[in-house]
């Protein structure tokens, strides 16, 4: 049986709702496509968030990364997946199984970006891996990387 690594910080006070949420890693040029979030001290997290009722995670990441970034993709294929611990800005505890993609880029949809506080942003990969807000994303962002050694 497949272990899952599990990230975030466990909080026995709290009750965590599970979630599914879908991320994609989109390289061009050598520089990998990165949302900066929020407009304080910004932090950076790979295109991609929550699976909507009736969709799957392949869906879900190419509408989310149309939201974030204004690009269309498509999944080349699945990278890995985990768990990880959460409080949302709402205050609601999750643990989100995050499901990790390869993409591709196919063109631009300006239109479909919908979240003003997310800007595309292109980085280095060692700023990715060194920069990513959360632990377990950076380690799933270094698998994939690894594995385009082989």
């Amino acid at each position: 049986m497949a272990t899952i690594n599990q990230y975030g910080r466990y909080d026995a006070a709290l009750t965590y709702k599970p979630r599914t949420g879908a991320y994609g890693i989109l390289v061009r040029d050598g520089l990998v496509a990165c949302a900066r979030i929020g407009y304080g001290p910004y932090k950076y997290d790979l295109p991609g968030g929550a699976v909507d009722p009736g969709e799957t995670p392949e869906q879900a990441v190419v509408r989310e990364f149309g939201e974030e970034t204004g690009l269309a993709v498509t999944v080349v294929r699945p990278v890995t997946d985990l768990m990880h611990y959460f409080i949302h800005d709402d205050g609601t505890p999750y643990n989100n199984h995050c499901y990790f993609y390869e993409m591709a880029l196919t063109g631009e949809i300006p239109e479909a970006k919908c979240e003003a506080d997310h800007e595309l942003v292109w980085l280095e990969p060692l700023q990715v891996a060194t920069h990513l807000k959360n632990d377990g994303y950076a380690w799933a962002f270094v698998l994939w990387l690894r594995n385009q050694s082989k």
